[in-house]
């Protein structure tokens, strides 16, 4: 992490202000990310800014990063990840639904909403889109599915998530736990076997009843 100071005093790092940019879009959206709000909201100097990004849009490029790296990232990775039945490698998706490390819901709503004001962005949301149900297109093939059908479910389980994030759908843990085995079966057409949904239940910290 590159972090600069010298006479005049501290001037932070790319981190921080990307950190701060990344706050301000959550809160307020992509019109509160200027450099001198977030100036202030870090206490150093205006001019602090240009030693880490040449103006306002490469900050906003970063921010794109940022969203595409983490949650576009993690879903193909997810996709991916070692099971031994496509319910298995459901719930591995399904992990990023559940853990805002790997997923974050609340940057993707505010990117999805930044894409409504901005042209470049939805090409951005759009693209990110289509990889994201390639990934888990592949996935279904990998366990046998025709590429049509890959599809077809790929798109019912993409775009119901994307559904809960756009209505910013609140939903107790415990509720959501018990409506995941029903989830698996509609989404993959199979029914979780008892060890991999206690393996998915241990890893996100839940007990059940």
């Amino acid at each position: 992490m590159e972090q600069v100071s010298n006479d005049s005093g501290w001037r932070g790092s790319p981190e921080g202000w990307l950190d701060a940019a990344y706050e301000s879009l959550l809160e307020s959206g992509v019109d509160s990310v200027k450099i001198l709000p977030l100036a202030k909201k870090l206490n150093l100097s205006r001019t602090s800014f240009y030693w880490f990004f040449k103006d306002r849009e490469e900050l906003l490029a970063a921010l794109i990063a940022k969203w595409r790296d983490k949650n576009t990232g993690s879903l193909i990775k997810q996709s991916e990840a070692y099971a031994e039945s496509l319910a298995e490698a459901m719930l591995n998706v399904f992990d990023c639904w559940l853990n805002k490390d790997l997923f974050d819901s609340r940057f993707e709503f505010a990117v999805r909403s930044w894409a409504l004001q901005s042209s470049d962005i939805l090409a951005e949301v759009r693209k990110a889109d289509q990889i994201r149900l390639e990934a888990l297109k592949r996935m279904f093939m990998r366990f046998g599915h025709s590429e049509f059908t890959a599809d077809v479910r790929a798109r019912t389980t993409y775009l119901v998530q994307i559904g809960y994030i756009s209505m910013q759908t609140q939903e107790d843990i415990a509720v959501r736990m018990k409506r995941i085995p029903e989830y698996i079966a509609i989404y993959t057409g199979q029914i979780p076997e008892q060890r991999e949904l206690d393996r998915f239940f241990f890893r996100h910290g839940y007990k059940p009843d």
